[in-house]
């Protein structure tokens, strides 16, 4: 959860983390780019995906969770007006005050200033007037009003809040993702073809004129049952990310793609993991901005792993 810059990256794929391939290694056999398995032990690799999957349904409900997205505004140059009043320019839930204040934005810079009385919180103390840190920077600016939390998002030349409500029932109403079966022959083990050069991608978002820049060190080359693919990672910590398309994207899966980590162990294999391939935010709340598959990483294979479509509205 990479927006316009590596640091983003964290962001977009918040409520999955990377997979911490050394926590897991005794259950890998080292067989190269084959069709042998790659899982020596079953029973605890079930296990492991299980937790796994556990650890992401609390991670989706928790506070910085995509289920409690409840609005995403782009601002205008210049003064706008927020409040739940249908006059504003920003129309917040009937859960804030009528009229909260003005952010404006100059330049780049978003700056509050609330009304007084409209009881809105910077950590621990009420603010009447603040320049707010956006998402791209190192410490965010994150506001709040009862279970209302919001703060600054800057999407290219694009500034935008946010917007969060804790109570949001969408946290109730999911009770699991539902996903595939287990399946230990989605496990791969993949080998980097490094470019001599990474190459840019500019990927495209479900948000008009909203792209998202990422950079690519190579190309993973693997098997999986029996056929030969590849994909396009991009850099990611000392891993990569991965956004995937395959026979399944808009029909038992999410029509966005899905997302998944690999992260090289100390020995420098790369094990992908296709049980682990999750939904992006964007199949959660349609107030996200997640980077669509590019026409590169569409597999012509159904991947009958991982995660399926949600249905929450």
């Amino acid at each position: 959860m990479h927006s316009q810059s590596n640091k983003k990256a964290s962001l977009v794929i918040q409520g999955t983390g990377p997979v911490i391939i050394s926590a897991i290694a005794a259950m890998f056999m080292l067989h190269g780019c084959g069709d042998q398995g790659v899982i020596t032990d079953e029973a605890s690799y079930m296990e492991s995906i299980g937790q796994w999957r556990q650890n992401r349904l609390e991670r989706l409900k928790s506070e910085t969770g995509w289920l409690n997205l409840s609005g995403l505004f782009w601002l205008e140059e210049g003064g706008n007006s927020i409040g739940s009043d249908p006059s504003n320019d920003v129309v917040f839930p009937e859960k804030a005050p009528d009229f909260s204040g003005i952010l404006t934005l100059e330049n780049g810079n978003v700056t509050l200033e609330a009304e007084p009385g409209a009881g809105i919180y910077y950590e621990d103390s009420v603010i009447s007037e603040m320049k707010l840190r956006d998402d791209q920077s190192e410490e965010t600016t994150y506001l709040r009003h009862g279970d209302l939390v919001w703060y600054v998002i800057r999407r290219d030349d694009r500034y935008g809040i946010r917007l969060r409500d804790l109570g949001h029932p969408r946290i109730e109403l999911l009770e699991q993702i539902p996903s595939y079966p287990v399946d230990i022959a989605y496990v791969a083990e993949a080998s980097l073809e490094p470019f001599e050069q990474p190459r840019i991608f500019n990927v495209a978002t479900p948000v008009e004129g909203v792209t998202e820049q990422y950079s690519c060190p190579g190309t993973l080359h693997f098997r999986l049952k029996g056929k030969r693919l590849q994909l396009y990672p991009f850099s990611s910590g000392n891993g990569y990310f991965l956004v995937i398309a395959d026979e399944t994207t808009g029909l038992e899966t999410y029509g966005g793609g899905r997302f998944m980590y690999a992260t090289p162990d100390s020995s420098g294999r790369i094990i992908l993991d296709f049980n682990k391939a999750y939904n992006p935010p964007c199949a959660f709340s349609p107030f996200a901005t997640c980077p669509l598959p590019p026409r590169e990483n569409y597999l012509d294979v159904a991947i009958e792993a991982g995660e399926k479509s949600v249905h929450l509205d």
